[in-house]
């Protein structure tokens, strides 16, 4: 079949019903770089990248970009390793990180993460360090051996499966440093470092592998896809062949010789500038649309409304994705930005791919990771279990006649309403926009009835408290309902 008609084909599906109904998923990036878990944290990677510095990726405060900020010899990484590792290589790192699976236990993880609410899992399976957590039988001409004895990837697949949720693996396809290690400064390096040569048939076994044995509901690429248009439609039918409910995310742009063209410097910086721009208008990291794709992936930022094409925010608890020593509580997110901001999201159509970045020498998630994750289950379990299987609402905001910002999504003929603040027992939320009847009725998550008025702006709502978790202070939901009068008897 023609590249042509195969890209056709792919185009014909749609989102498997189950993604859109998920909301939140846990990511879960996990490397040799944990080991040494540090970064800079003084900018987060849209700004970064809005500055455009050809430099920019030295201070990345990415952790698991930790190898390639060791090649920049005056980066704060390198500054760092120098004084904590002295002149240990990256690839030593390996080694205590297999000494750290000793303390492993899948089965704890995947606990953890289904009281989250969540509905799916994505692992890294492979990132740009080219480490593989499963023992890979494609062979790393470049680092033989470079993967893991125990089967990570197998093990947590089935610790996820067995708390009923789904699987997904991330590998990174457009980076590879086993094979390309030039330092990648902003984007125009990184472009001119996606490998040729051996790579593509390299990658496209490692993925066909992955999909073989672990079946994956979610097949997350990123960076790009080092071969060409034909090859990759080939891979991604063989995937929906082997997965018919599986979904691709939007980091799949092909291979072209302009990418090929970064190699030179007046290109590279043409592309930094670009990005620069393009990161500024977008007020962050939202990946461009390849040809064929199931759902979008903007990173650290939230789209302004409801989007025509599925989406899932990407993000980690701080502000990398890999654990980072170097973040204190001010640098995490709060309990109530967390529930927050999946209100937000799920507002405006999109699903939560929070991150989660285990220790590298002992397997464990760091403590403000598990307090976060907890505080996602209060809300999840409370007010939040109506965003599950929800869809948005004629619009996603407003803000009530106190200037608090409110959320909407439906579900079940009802609309729920987020108030994004702490409402204390009694206090009165408007609900603009919404026209009462007299069939409309107004409950808290948990369908206790509240008291309700109408006004000229929509109606007014006396709430209740979550008095009972006063420490979280997580946000309350409301349902408002407008059942149907029934209808007139017949005359006799």
């Amino acid at each position: 079949m023609r590249p042509a008609r195969q890209l056709e084909a792919l185009r014909r599906r749609r989102v498997p019903a189950w993604w859109s109904d998920a909301k939140v998923g846990v990511f879960v990036h996990w490397t040799p770089a944990s080991v040494a878990g540090w970064a800079p944290v003084d900018s987060q990677i849209g700004d970064l990248l809005a500055a455009g510095r050809p430099d920019a990726l030295a201070e990345t405060p990415y952790t698991e970009w930790y190898e390639n900020s060791l090649r920049f010899p005056n980066s704060s990484v390198s500054r760092h390793h120098r004084e904590a590792w002295g002149a240990t290589p990256y690839a030593d790192f390996a080694g205590a990180f297999e000494a750290g699976l000793e303390s492993w236990d899948p089965d704890d993880w995947a606990r953890r993460f289904r009281a989250t609410g969540a509905r799916y899992v994505v692992m890294v399976a492979k990132h740009h360090d080219g480490y593989c957590l499963w023992p890979s039988n494609v062979a790393n001409p470049g680092r033989p051996g470079w993967h893991t004895r125990r089967d990570v990837v197998g093990e947590l697949r089935e610790a996820v499966l067995a708390e009923g949720m789904r699987f997904g693996v991330y590998y990174s396809g457009g980076l590879d440093w086993t094979f390309d290690a030039r330092p990648i400064g902003n984007l125009g390096d990184l472009l001119a470092a996606i490998p040729r040569g051996a790579y593509p048939a390299y990658a496209d076994a490692q993925v066909r592998e992955l999909v073989d044995r672990y079946r994956p509901a979610v097949l997350w690429n990123d960076i790009a896809w080092p071969a060409q248009r034909g090859p990759l439609w080939r891979l991604m039918a063989d995937y929906y062949a082997a997965v018919p409910d599986g979904v691709l995310n939007d980091r799949w742009m092909p291979w072209s010789p302009a990418m090929g063209a970064a190699r030179f410097g007046p290109v590279r910086r043409l592309a930094d500038a670009a990005n620069a721009r393009l990161t500024r208008s977008q007020k962050g990291l939202i990946p461009p649309k390849p040809p064929h794709f199931d759902v979008r992936t903007p990173e650290y930022v939230v789209f302004d409304d409801v989007q025509a094409d599925p989406w899932e925010c990407v993000r980690g608890m701080d502000q990398s994705f890999g654990f980072n020593a170097n973040s204190d509580p001010g640098h995490f997110l709060s309990p109530t930005a967390l529930v927050d901001m999946v209100a937000d999201i799920v507002a405006k159509g999109g699903n939560l791919l929070l991150n989660v970045g285990p220790r590298g020498e002992d397997a464990s998630i760091p403590e403000e990771q598990a307090t976060l994750l907890e505080s996602l289950g209060t809300w999840s379990t409370g007010p939040g279990t109506s965003v599950f299987g929800s869809r948005p609402w004629v619009r996603p905001s407003a803000r009530d006649d106190q200037g608090r910002e409110l959320r909407f999504w439906a579900r079940d003929n009802h609309l729920w309403a987020s108030v994004l603040a702490t409402v204390v027992a009694g206090a009165e939320v408007t609900v603009p926009g919404v026209s009462p009847s007299p069939t409309t009725e107004v409950a808290d998550h948990s369908g206790a009835s509240l008291r309700w008025e109408a006004v000229p702006e929509g109606i007014r709502v006396t709430t209740r408290s979550l008095a009972d978790r006063p420490v979280l202070e997580l946000r309350d939901v409301v349902a408002v309902t407008a059942r149907r009068a029934p209808p007139p008897r017949p005359p006799r």
